[in-house]
């Protein structure tokens, strides 16, 4: 049957009418930033703000036992180049303009996994007057690693807590518009 007869045939005759490609281009660009999605919802750059030992911890994930790069972790020097800061010790009141700055240099995004008792809420220094009780406080906390110091495998489970929380989490990225 032609293209012309299909378009003509009655409703219900079993003939199939010809479907426009309008939206092709749409269709690609939709598919484009599913893939982009899943290869960052993937794929973790997290900045590395490690303020005391539990910093120590968070290296021992990098080292060849744990192999954070793996699952696809990096750690990057640049906020603007991280999606993910993790928050690693003892944050004083000094120090607390410092992470919020580099947290608003962050792309969006963004997420925050406080690392140990200091950085969840203040730990042995909480009494102290120069300790901010909890970096939760200056940014808003994504995942809370509890421990003094949190193990390397705690932070590796924290991480992927926080892969499961970004998959959850639908957020549309327009990375074609910039």
């Amino acid at each position: 049957m032609s293209a012309v007869a299909a378009a003509e045939a009655p409703v219900g005759t079993g003939a199939i009418a010809p479907v426009e490609k309008k939206g092709a281009g749409e269709y690609v660009v939709t598919k484009l930033d599913d893939i982009l999605n899943w290869v960052h919802r993937g794929s973790v750059w997290p900045v590395t703000f490690g303020l005391a030992c539990c910093a120590v911890e968070m290296m021992h994930m990098a080292a060849a036992r744990y192999d954070q790069d793996r699952i696809g972790i990096v750690f990057r020097a640049s906020p603007r180049q991280s999606d993910v800061m993790i928050v690693a010790g003892t944050l004083t009141n000094k120090m607390a303009p410092a992470l919020r700055r580099v947290y608003d240099q962050m792309p969006e995004p963004k997420w925050v996994i406080s690392m140990g008792s200091c950085a969840n809420g203040g730990g042995y220094y909480h009494y102290s007057y120069a300790v901010v009780r909890g970096c939760d406080r200056i940014v808003p906390v994504d995942i809370y690693v509890p421990g003094c110091p949190p193990s390397a495998e705690a932070l590796l489970y924290g991480v992927l807590q926080l892969h499961k929380k970004m998959k959850r989490t639908n957020q549309l990225q327009m990375w074609w518009r910039k």
